[in-house]
């Protein structure tokens, strides 16, 4: 059993599917409107734990593990990365909250769990009353413009997607080096509570994660794009109100910009810089907490 949040209740929903089921783990808690909490890599739900006990004093909270991450299931990566493609990681999120009873809900994700977001917004419009992404610009972008300074900061974006098994084998023979290396900072100032520190690791200790999250970077560079491309392509725009928050002292401050990119494909758009780095939830979770409030109480 992975880290669990403070006050909040472990599930598990198994998604319908015509081949093969997916679990999907979760924790929730409060009462109120619901509210889907998404973590990035190589998180799982644990990175809400200082911001969702407070939050479930007003909304119905939902905390998920993404297919592939934590204690959801981790099948193998077909050959063209639709395993986990956004748009079957946003299927699950959907058929999850739609067994709870939420046809509608408000939707934060961060890192991955911002671009899962993303798309379950664009293919379940109908479902999401908001939705607040955190350190990201939309990824057909940020494909489209990297630098040599984004590539030489995000180069496990580049990594990641080299075909299996190889970053599959270097990192598990020292998951980690790996993994504080690739954190950085906010691993070595001690910015992650200890016992989340545990699922982290064991995230990239484990072979079938670190696959999955494998697969998850080769879909964002593949098949995910295909689908961006054809929102794109059709004009296709999130009409819901977006808000995004990102660190001022990371990447996506240095390389893009959030506002302005998301305005891209959406109508509505919102948002400012944190200081901190990337890890929002954990580094800067009173201004999140303030921030997700205000944004939710205005529906």
């Amino acid at each position: 059993m992975a880290f669990c949040i403070p006050g909040f209740e472990s599930r598990t929903f198994t998604v319908p599917s015509a081949d093969s089921s997916v679990d999907i783990a979760y924790q929730i808690a409060g009462s109120g409107p619901p509210l889907l909490l998404l973590h990035g890599f190589p998180q799982t739900k644990a990175i809400w734990h200082r911001i969702a006990p407070r939050l479930a004093n007003h909304y119905t909270v939902v905390a998920a593990d993404l297919r592939g991450y934590g204690d959801s299931s981790k099948p193998h990566g077909r050959s063209d990365h639709s395993t986990y493609s956004k748009r079957a990681m946003a299927a699950d999120q959907h058929a999850l909250m739609m067994s709870l009873g939420f046809s509608r809900f408000f939707l934060v994700g961060h890192d991955r769990g911002g671009r899962v977001a993303h798309r379950l917004s664009m293919d379940f419009p109908e479902s999401i009353w908001r939705l607040m992404v955190l350190d990201i610009s939309p990824t057909l972008i940020m494909y489209e413009h990297t630098t040599q300074q984004f590539a030489t900061g995000y180069w496990h974006w580049f990594f990641l997607i080299q075909p299996e098994p190889i970053p599959e084998t270097l990192i598990g023979c020292h998951p980690e080096f790996w993994l504080k290396n690739h954190m950085g900072r906010a691993a070595q100032d001690g910015v992650f509570d200890a016992a989340c520190w545990v699922d982290y690791l064991a995230e990239v200790s484990n072979p079938q994660s670190l696959h999955a999250m494998c697969e998850d970077y080769r879909a964002a560079a593949s098949i995910d794009l295909e689908h961006d491309r054809i929102d794109r392509q059709a004009d296709k725009k999130l009409a819901m109100p977006v808000r995004v928050l990102w660190g001022e002292q990371g990447l996506v401050q240095a390389c893009f910009a959030p506002i302005e990119d998301w305005r891209r494909i959406a109508d509505q758009v919102t948002g400012r810089a944190l200081p901190c780095g990337h890890y929002i939830p954990e580094e800067c979770p009173e201004q999140l907490l303030d921030e997700i409030m205000a944004f939710c109480s205005q529906a």
